[in-house]
C-alpha cells in the first residue's frame, strides 16, 4: 500500500468520527429537551383567601410547579409551617403561597399583622363612589385632598378652599363598617371606609382633616415623585377675580371758620386809638 492510499484513509477516518460526534451531539439535544423537568408540589391556596386570614388545614392544598420555584415558595412537606400565621394580602385559588405574602410566626391575622414597622394604619371614610366602584382597592396609590373653609378666615369672598395634604399614600384595604349613628329607620349607618399606610406624623394630618370633606385622588403606582401642590379656592374657578367690593364714600370734614377778631378803644390823653385782638385759636 501506497503512501497516498495511507493518507486518504486516515482523512476519511478523522471526517466520519467527527460527524458521528456531531451527530450524537444533536441526538442526545433533541432527547434532553423531549425530557419533562423536574416538578416540585408546593402549598397552594385551595381557594380565595382574605387578608386578615389566619390559615388552617383546610385552607392549603398543593400545585405542582415545573422548573424553578418562585422565590419563598413553600414546598409541600413543609406546610405544618405556616398553619396558623396570618395572611396580609389577598391571596387567590391555585395560587402557590409566597412566605411573604404571610405575617411572621406569632403575629396572628387582621390588618394589624399586614402594617409595616414604623408605619400605621389611618381609616378614612369616604362616599360612595370611591368604596364601592373599586376606586380604591389594596396596592393602589392615592393623593388626599380635603376641601372646607379654613379656620378663622376672614375672606369669604373666596370660598370653600381645597388643598392636597398627602401623596402616594397606600391603600392597605377598603370596606364598610357600621357606626352607632342610626338612620332614618333606626339602624346602624353603614359608612364606606378605605384603610391608609401612613407615619406616625401623617396620622395626625388625617385626624386634624376629618371634620373637613376628604378625597382620595387615584396615582399611577409608577409615579412616586411627592411635589408641592398649591391650594385653590372656589373663587379662583370663575376668573380668579373676588368680587368687587363698594369703595366708602369719603365725608369732607367740616372747615373750621376763625371766630372774628374783637377791638379795644385806648385813650392816651387827647390821643384815641383802636387796637384789634385774635380770638384764641383765630388769627389777628
Amino acid at each position: 500500500m501506497n503512501r497516498r492510499l495511507t493518507l486518504i484513509l486516515v482523512a476519511a477516518f478523522g471526517i466520519a468520527t467527527l460527524c458521528t460526534f456531531v451527530v450524537y451531539q444533536l441526538v442526545r439535544s433533541r432527547i434532553t429537551a423531549s425530557r419533562p423537568a423536574a416538578a416540585t408540589r408546593v402549598v397552594a391556596a385551595r381557594a380565595d383567601i382574605k387578608l386578615g386570614t389566619i390559615l388552617a388545614a383546610e385552607n392549603l392544598g398543593s400545585v405542582e410547579i415545573v422548573g424553578t420555584l418562585p422565590k419563598g415558595a413553600i414546598l409541600d412537606s413543609a406546610k405544618n409551617t405556616v398553619i396558623g400565621r396570618g395572611v396580609i394580602s389577598d391571596l387567590y385559588e391555585g395560587e402557590p403561597i409566597i412566605d411573604n405574602r404571610l405575617a411572621a410566626p406569632g403575629m396572628g391575622g387582621g390588618l394589624a399583622a399586614s402594617i409595616p414597622p414604623g408605619m400605621r394604619a389611618a381609616a378614612v371614610k369616604v362616599d360612595e363612589v370611591v368604596g364601592v366602584s373599586g376606586f380604591a382597592t389594596p396596592g393602589m396609590r392615592v393623593d388626599v385632598v380635603v376641601s372646607g373653609t379654613p379656620p378663622g378666615s376672614q375672606d369669604t369672598a373666596q370660598g370653600i378652599q381645597a388643598r392636597t395634604i398627602l401623596q402616594n399614600i397606600k391603600v392597605i384595604s377598603a370596606g364598610t363598617e357600621y357606626q352607632t349613628d342610626k338612620d332614618s329607620q333606626g339602624k346602624p349607618k353603614e359608612v364606606q371606609v378605605v384603610n391608609l399606610e401612613v407615619t406616625p406624623e401623617q396620622a395626625q394630618t388625617l385626624l386634624l382633616a376629618s371634620n373637613m370633606r376628604i378625597q382620595l385622588v387615584l396615582r399611577n403606582p409608577l409615579d412616586t415623585q411627592v411635589t408641592t401642590v398649591a391650594g385653590t379656592a372656589t373663587g379662583n374657578l370663575f376668573g380668579g377675580q373676588a368680587p368687587a367690593q363698594p369703595k366708602p364714600k369719603r365725608v369732607a370734614a367740616p372747615k373750621s371758620t376763625a371766630p372774628p377778631p374783637f377791638s379795644i378803644e385806648v385813650i392816651n390823653g387827647s390821643k384815641t386809638s383802636e387796637e384789634k385782638f385774635a380770638t384764641p385759636g383765630g388769627q389777628q
